[in-house]
């Protein structure tokens, strides 16, 4: 499903000449005329009543051997002018799942990757990333972002295979990847806390990929992350 937002800034370059605002569209979601359709039900985070944005917990863990702080990452990282720079973090389910969600995001295009992983260990996270990543150039490869999580273990060897810089958050500071934070609760529309990752298809997670990637976003000018990717990797080979 698209957003309000997504549905009014994508009007206009599908149908030139319409539009519509923002806060028409939530006005009538919201409105007593319309609330027997419970269109709030479909937004990003289904609030029956219109509220302001919260907060959330962070998971805490320890800091990795061997781990590069985010201190040093280049500046031209949090810039987002190039693409390459990855962020990337695990989506959980249950505390009783033996799996979880590997979620991985470009900053620029914001295009992003799921991969459901059949444990929590540190080598299958590797296994994943390397799998995933290694299928773009070696120039849309250039760093990657994550926490301090355990499954982050195999960093050293993840750096090796993929040829690129991996840099680690502070402890406690998930705001540092942002971009795949606010990944993980689009996801959430798809996959409600609470829900057994264990129990959610690859299929599913695939479709859900899909949708992430073709969904018009606001920061990208209405492009897709799809789109966004296509141009950006050819004018990188250009």
């Amino acid at each position: 499903f698209w957003t309000p937002e997504q549905i009014s800034g994508k009007l206009p370059l599908e149908h030139p000449g319409k539009s519509i605002n923002t806060e028409t569209i939530y006005q009538y979601i919201y409105s007593k005329k319309a609330r027997r359709f419970k269109l709030w039900t479909l937004l990003t985070c289904a609030r029956k009543k219109r509220m302001k944005k919260g907060g959330r917990t962070v998971q805490r863990n320890g800091k990795i051997p061997g781990s590069i702080s985010i201190d040093l990452r280049p500046e031209v990282v949090f810039q987002r002018s190039r693409v390459g720079d990855w962020e990337t973090d695990n989506l959980g389910g249950k505390t009783t799942d033996k799996t979880a969600l590997s979620v991985t995001i470009e900053r620029l295009s914001r295009y992003t990757i799921l991969t459901k992983l059949i444990d929590r260990l540190a080598v299958t996270k590797k296994d994943a990333l390397v799998r995933r990543l290694g299928t773009f150039p070696e120039a849309a490869r250039l760093t990657l972002t994550t926490d301090n999580g355990s499954e982050n273990a195999c960093h050293l060897q993840t750096q090796e295979d993929l040829k690129l810089i991996i840099y680690f958050c502070h402890a406690y500071q998930s705001w540092e990847k942002g971009t795949v934070e606010n990944t993980n609760k689009r996801i959430r529309r798809f996959i409600p806390k609470g829900t057994s990752i264990d129990k959610v298809s690859d299929k599913r997670i695939k479709q859900i990929e899909y949708i992430l990637n073709n969904t018009p976003r606001k920061c990208l000018g209405y492009l897709t992350p799809q789109e966004m990717m296509v141009q950006l990797l050819n004018s990188s080979s250009a």
